[in-house]
């Protein structure tokens, strides 16, 4: 399966689960609990306010060479934005991939998903644990803030 028929195909249009495939076309569920949700609806406000330009979204669906993956909140400069915005997935990774831990996740999980997105383009990867403690990472290391935005905050009050 890709991700256009996963795109297309109505019994798939409601679940209330992330879904993603993996390299072998296999669709991959995850549950959310409600303070994921608040935690990516927090980073997403606070993206508006430290990057006014470009674009912020949520469920951001970006092809890898292992399957589609999702990243939870995005940030994309208008440039890119013309490239990714009418496509079913991003061929090219926005700038900013977040991704927000829950009860399913790894650590080991997100670090691939890392080199997935950085390897799609990707300029910088951010993790947020379960308590709102915030992770940097360029294509080469661990940060103590973002590069990009130096000034976003390094823990998510909810």
């Amino acid at each position: 399966m890709n991700w256009q028929e996963v795109c297309s195909n109505p019994n798939l249009k409601n679940l209330p689960f992330k879904i993603e495939l993996n390299e072998y076309g296999q669709i991959v569920m995850s549950p959310m609990k409600v303070l994921h949700s608040l935690l990516q609806g927090e980073i997403e406000r606070l993206l508006l306010h430290y990057a006014p330009g470009g674009k912020v979204f949520p469920e951001c669906a970006i092809f890898t060479p292992k399957g589609t993956k999702v990243a939870d909140v995005v940030w994309v400069s208008d440039a890119r934005l013309q490239i990714i915005k009418h496509e079913a997935e991003c061929s090219v990774a926005p700038e900013i991939c977040i991704e927000v831990l829950s009860d399913s996740n790894t650590e080991r999980e997100m670090m691939a998903k890392k080199k997935l997105y950085f390897g799609q383009g990707a300029q910088e990867f951010w993790l947020c644990d379960q308590q709102g403690a915030m992770r940097f990472f360029n294509a080469d290391n661990e940060l103590a803030h973002s590069q990009m935005l130096p000034d976003f905050p390094v823990k998510i009050d909810i």
